[in-house]
């Protein structure tokens, strides 16, 4: 689980070192994608890891490979890197943002990078 949480948390960072006026959805895929397998995601193709956020919360575009669309200031939109890391085991995180000139601007609190332990 802490693999999972390292490898998602990366993955997010490098979608929030993207997510830049200019560049695409697929931009954001590759970047967060390569963090992803290289953390051992069981599956290299991990499918969306993301997509538009707005009157139907999860709306497109989506961070997929193909998908060309152009990142523009003010645009609102979720990363959402997730993997399995054992059968039936899933870690996700999600973050919303808004797009800037200067960079992302988080709506919600980051996830923290170390898993918090109960007990």
């Amino acid at each position: 689980m802490r693999r999972a949480q390292e490898t998602v948390w990366q993955a997010t960072e490098a979608g929030l070192t993207t997510a830049r006026p200019g560049a695409t959805f697929a931009d954001l895929f590759h970047a967060m994608q390569g963090v992803m397998a290289a953390g051992g995601a069981a599956d290299a193709n991990v499918g969306r890891l993301g997509h538009g956020l707005g009157m139907q919360l999860t709306e497109f575009p989506s961070i997929t490979p193909w998908d060309r669309t152009l990142l523009v200031p003010g645009m609102v939109l979720t990363l959402e890197p997730g993997m399995e890391f054992a059968p039936g085991r899933m870690m996700v995180h999600e973050e919303n943002l808004v797009v800037r000139e200067g960079g992302p601007e988080l709506l919600t609190v980051r996830a923290p990078r170390e898993l918090p332990v109960i007990g």
